[in-house]
Order: C-alpha cells, then structure tokens, then sequence
C-alpha cells in the first residue's frame, strides 16, 4: 500500500509540475528561447550574425519542404523542422532584411515550378510517381539567385555554414577571384623531357568553373586587390619581392592556400625557364617562421598504415610504397567543412607540418597519418624510385600521428617589419590571419586522382580521389568573409550516452576474453582428436577408451558452464543498462521539468516584480 501510495503522489506531483510549467510558460514572450545544448547548436554563431548585420539590401529565402508527401518520414520531418527553426532564428536576427517564405510544392502547382526553375532537385520517394522537396532558395534585390538543392541528413553539422554560405553569396554574388602563383606548369606547357606539350591540370579546370582565376608571376612585386584567396602551388625559390607581397597580402586580409613540397614528384627540377638544378623541393620559411609554423626540411612522411600499391614496371606486380599515400576518411579532420565527407586523398612524398612553440597563432590538424609512421630522409626516398619497398627496411613507427595539412589562423605578425628596399610602407601585424597550408603538391596532379577520357575532343575527368574536392572545398570556404570561415562547423548533433556505451564495451571486452578461452580449448580438443584419428583406416568409425570418453565429457562440461558464464554476463549487462535507462527516465520525465518550472515561475516572479 505504500508503494502504492508513494507512486500515486509522485504521478500528482509530476502531473501538476507539467501542468504549472505550460501555464507559466504561456506568460512569457513568444520568442523566449532556452538553448541547453552543450555546444549552443540553436542559437546562431557569432559569425552568422555579423553577417546578417552586414545585409544592406532585403533578401527573400524561399524554404521549400514537401510536408504533406513525408507525414511517414519521421527522421526527415524532425530534420525539415530543425531547418524551419534556424531559418526563422536567421530571419529574427536580421531585423527585417531577410523574409522567409515557407513553400509546400504540391505535384503540378506553381509552385513547384518555381522550386524547378531555382535549381531544387526533388527527390523520388518511392517507386510511384510521389516526390520530395527538401531544399532552400535566396534571391536578392537585383534578382540574382543561389539554391541548397537539397538538405542531406547526413551533414546536419554544416546546416547554418551552408545558410549562411548562400547568404553571403547572394550579398556578394560576383565569383570570388583566386590569384595562383604556382613553380609547376599548371596552366600546360612543355615537357622538356619528353619533347612534347602538356594540358592544363585538370584541378585548375574545375577550380576554374567556381572561380575567377588571375595567374600571377612567380616575380610579382604585389598582389592585386581584387584577389580574394590566393592559391600558392609549390613555390620554389621565390625573390625576396614575391615573398614580400605574400606577407602584406596575409596581413591585410587575404586569405591564402598554399601547397609546399619537401619532394615533388610532379617536378622535374628544372626552373620554369628550362634552367636545370633548381631542386624538387619548396618552402615558405620567412613567412611560416612569422606564421608559427615549420615545414620540416628534407623529410618526407613514411606510413606503414596507409602506404598504397604503385605499379613499378610493365608486367610486374604492383608494390606498396611507403610514401605514396591513400589516406582514408579516418586520417582526415570530419569536423572541418573542407575534409568532412571526404572519401579518399591520394598524398605522394608528403612533407610534415608542426607547429612553433610560442606562437600566437592556433594550428589545427586537417590531414594526418596514421600511428603507423615516421619522418624518411627525402634524399633516400627520391633515390629509390624502382624499389619502393626498401624504405620499409627504414620504416620503424614512432607512435605519433604527422600533420600533412593545417588550418593556421588567428594573430600573427609580418615577416618584414621595417618592409624592403624600396618598400617601406608595410602592414606589421595583423588581428587574424587565415591560411590553409598543404605539405604535398603531388596531390594536385592529375596522376593522383582523376583519369582524363577524350571525349569527341572534350576532356571529360573521371576522378578516383577526392583530391580536387579538398582543394575546392578549402578555396571556397576561405574565398568566405572571416565570419563565414568562423561557422564553418558547428560541431556533430549525435549526443551519445556515454555511460551505456562504457557499460557496453566492458561486457563486451568480458564475453570476448570468454569466447577467446571457449575457442582455444575447441581448438585444443579437436588437435587431440586429430592425434587419436591418426593411423585409423578413413571410414572407420573412432573408437575411444574410457579415459577419452571421460576427457571429452569433461570438455563438454567445461563449454555448458562457460556458457552459463557468458549467459551470467549478458544477463548482469542487460540489468546495468536497464537501470541506467530507469535513472534517465526519471531525470527526463520528472526532474527536468520541475527545474524548468522553477524556472519559469523565477521569471513569471520577476516579471512581476517589475510590473
């Protein structure tokens, strides 16, 4: 009876809890918002509101959600409304510079012609006719349009990087300009060695179909001020002008991506003008040094993980080369916009990026290796092009994960304080800078990544790497203001519950040591009876004495209480979870919304208090 009693005064209580919170919620303001999640992934960044502070012309986002065809979509409903709540949080912000207008396109209406003529891909629901809008569209006062086709559910992450993205994109709707100053042919040439011309690269031909492109000189004394993002792609032995103007460009606001190469196996060292001995190898140290970062001179990553198999010959088997790398999702940062979602990356005598100690700048890891590697002289590497496989012989892993691409940003200052000869005016620090530096230029070649197919005279690239993604990622994500590049990612939505998942690994950890225990003497018992069957005739039925008989009784005894251990143990994980799941119960369902409700009624209180 006190049991029941107890439980029937504990449901009042938390009836009338549940029922004194939506009373007292009912009297605040409508637009009272509590965001209690641990990285505040409903409210906006500071990033995105500078942004929309910065709107100096009306917008209109057009968000466009087949509600009526996904009612049995739970996952895409709960999605669809988490997208409604930031946009209309976007439209709050901007003070009326921004209206959103939300769009059922039912089959055949007007408007789901407007969702087809901004560019939205609707998605076939079924095998029937039925499909699913699922995406956003802005237009600015000029006309101008940018389009989310469609939202993936898998990259909620990136939701307000994505809105945000196409709101700046339709305030600044020209293409960004990418100034490349580059110490290889990138744009086609002529290939000394073998006395015939070359293509462009290919990852220029799609950079190209995004960006405006402005090829500089490796000489250039200043770096126009149009260019946004400057792209620097193996920069060997640049004059001391050149580095100059990089520096000044950095410190004034230019973003810059730049690709450096200890070894590169695309150079054939030769200087652009055809001169021999120019070397294979590139840095920046002046500005790095001032950047608080070190390119490691003369090393290359060795990775015994993720050393990938290169042909060395015609009609011989293909070998695994310890510096040619196939990096995998797990060796790149997937809470970063420019590696997240990448398949594979496909590095070639890579080099090692570290940061200064002391520096005032933040180095952020985007590409690793594995555990498995080390630092290989790059003299030694270079020198063994028909074997490969000796570099294993020198490959003894440190344990330590190397760094082959870096975020660097934050307070830096120049390189060139007092300027140089004949340049004396210069920017000497800057609030914050953003860089995105590579340790391999090898990456950008087409060898490494896309089969070209002549198609009718087009060059159609069918890629088998996701190198020219990264690169794109990167120059459209930095061509972004310092507030874009800032709500690049907001961190992932899945909230695990880390207890059950500690519970669970160590009961699992507990019935593999069982089952490794119960399969080695099988393993064990069948060896034994391998060795009785010996010297029988085959089809003769095995005849065992009675100590064998006994000895094999035995063991099947033995497996039916290990058995009834294994049992034992799911049985005392099951109880763990099941009271840990009762805890979360009570927590969620009573404590919660008591502590809400005091809440509302401290503000319903001061309210009044006020009034």
């Amino acid at each position: 009876m006190k049991k029941i009693l107890y439980s029937g005064v504990g449901l009042l209580l938390i009836a009338a809890a549940f029922l004194a919170f939506n009373v007292l919620s009912s009297q605040l303001p409508g637009n009272a918002r509590l965001d209690l999640t641990e990285q505040k992934l409903y409210t906006l960044s500071a990033g995105t509101e500078r942004i929309l502070a910065g709107l100096e012309q009306p917008l209109d986002l057009y968000f466009f959600y087949s509600d009526q065809a996904t009612r049995e979509l739970a996952p895409l409903r709960n999605y669809a409304r988490r997208v409604e709540e930031m946009l209309k949080a976007y439209e709050r912000v901007a003070n009326g510079k921004l209206r959103l207008h939300i769009v059922d396109p039912e089959p055949f209406s007007e408007d789901e012609d407007r969702a087809a003529e901004f560019g939205l891909q609707a998605v076939p629901l079924n095998q029937g006719d039925e499909q699913v809008y699922f995406g956003l569209a802005g237009r600015n006062a000029a006309g101008n349009t940018q389009a989310i086709p469609f939202f993936p559910l898998d990259q909620e992450e990136f939701l307000e990087y994505e809105i945000s993205r196409l709101v700046q994109g339709l305030t600044h709707a020209r293409l960004p300009v990418v100034g490349v100053l580059s110490g290889l042919q990138l744009n086609g040439g002529f290939d000394m060695l073998a006395g015939q011309p070359t293509a462009p690269w290919m990852v220029l031909e799609e950079i190209r179909q995004l960006f405006r492109i402005e090829s500089l000189e490796p000489g250039v004394d200043q770096i126009p001020e149009e260019v946004s993002v400057l792209l620097l792609v193996h920069p060997k032995q640049l004059p001391e002008q050149t580095l100059y103007a990089i520096d000044q460009f950095v410190m004034r606001g230019g973003k810059l991506l730049a690709f450096v190469d200890p070894l590169s196996e695309i150079d054939s060292g030769m200087s652009l003008s055809g001169e021999m001995g120019a070397g294979r190898a590139s840095d920046l140290e002046p500005l790095f040094k001032t950047w608080g970062v070190r390119l490691r001179p003369a090393e290359v990553l060795g990775d015994g993980v993720y050393a990938m198999a290169v042909s060395i010959g015609q009609g011989q088997r293909a070998v695994r080369h310890p510096t040619w790398l196939n990096l995998p999702p797990e060796a790149l940062d997937q809470q970063d916009v420019t590696t997240a979602g990448l398949e594979s990356l496909i590095v070639a005598s890579a080099g090692i990026l570290d940061p200064l100690e002391g520096a005032s700048t933040r180095f952020v890891p985007l590409i690793q290796s594995s555990t498995h590697a080390m630092p290989l002289d790059a003299e030694r590497v270079a020198a063994v092009d028909d074997d490969p496989q000796s570099l294993y012989a020198d490959l003894q892993p440190t344990g330590e994960r190397y760094t082959i691409a870096a975020r660097v940003d934050g307070p830096a200052r120049s390189a060139y304080p007092d300027g140089i000869e004949g340049r004396k005016d210069s920017i000497k620090s800057a609030d914050n800078i953003n860089l995105i530096l590579v340790a391999d230029s090898d990456l950008l070649s087409d060898r490494m990544w896309v089969r070209i197919q002549d198609f009718f005279g087009q060059r159609i690239p069918q890629p088998f790497a996701d190198n020219a993604s990264f690169a794109i990622n990167a120059l459209d994500n930095l061509a972004g203001s310092d507030a874009l590049i800032e709500v690049r990612s907001r961190g992932r939505f899945s909230r695990p519950f880390e207890v059950v998942e500690a519970l669970q690994r160590e009961a699992e950890a507990r019935f593999r040591e069982k089952e490794n225990v119960l399969q080695q003497r099988l393993e064990q018992t069948e060896r034994q009876l391998a060795a009785l069957q010996q010297g029988e005739e085959p089809g003769k039925a095995l005849e065992l004495n009675p100590e064998q008989q006994a000895t094999v009784q035995q063991f099947l005894q033995e497996k039916l209480r290990i058995r009834k251990e294994l049992r034992e143990v799911r049985y005392q994980f099951n109880a763990d979870i099941e009271a840990l799941g009762r805890t979360l119960k009570f927590l969620n369902i009573a404590l919660v919304p008591m502590l809400l409700t005091l809440g509302a009624l401290a503000v319903w209180l001061w309210r009044r208090r006020r009034a």
